[in-house]
Order: structure tokens, then sequence, then C-alpha cells
């Protein structure tokens, strides 16, 4: 039962992700100066470890039985 709840996050991370990495791809592809390409490529890497750290968390709350993420207020 809790995996079918599992699904749509995991879908969702999965877009956000391969989306990133196609910006990812593009911004390595093109000429684009050192620093700004330095800068790019860490913001994108830091947007997919924290994708995966917010799809983690919301795995988390889902196998605790906490639903409603209103429920902590």
């Amino acid at each position: 039962m809790n995996k079918k709840k599992i699904i749509a996050p995991l879908i969702v991370t999965c877009i956000l992700v391969f989306l990133f990495a196609g910006q990812l791809r593009a911004v390595l592809r093109f000429y684009l100066p050192t620093g700004i390409k330095v800068v790019a490529v860490i913001s994108l890497l830091a947007l997919v470890a924290v994708s995966i750290a917010v799809f983690w968390e919301r795995v988390k709350e889902i196998r605790s039985g906490e639903e409603d993420d209103l429920g902590k207020y």
C-alpha cells in the first residue's frame, strides 16, 4: 500500500533530475565563460541533490504514516 504512494514523488523527482541533467548538458556543451559555467554546474548539481533529499524526506513521511504535512503544525 505504501509503494503506491511513493510512485508520484518518485516520478516527479525523476522528471526534475532529467530536466536538470538536460540543462547541465546544455551548459557544458555550449561555450560560456568559465565562471558562469562553474556557477551553473554547481547550482544545477545542488538542485539535483535537494530534489533527491526532498524525495527521501517524503518517503520517510509516507513510511511513518504521516500523510499530511500540515499535521506537524
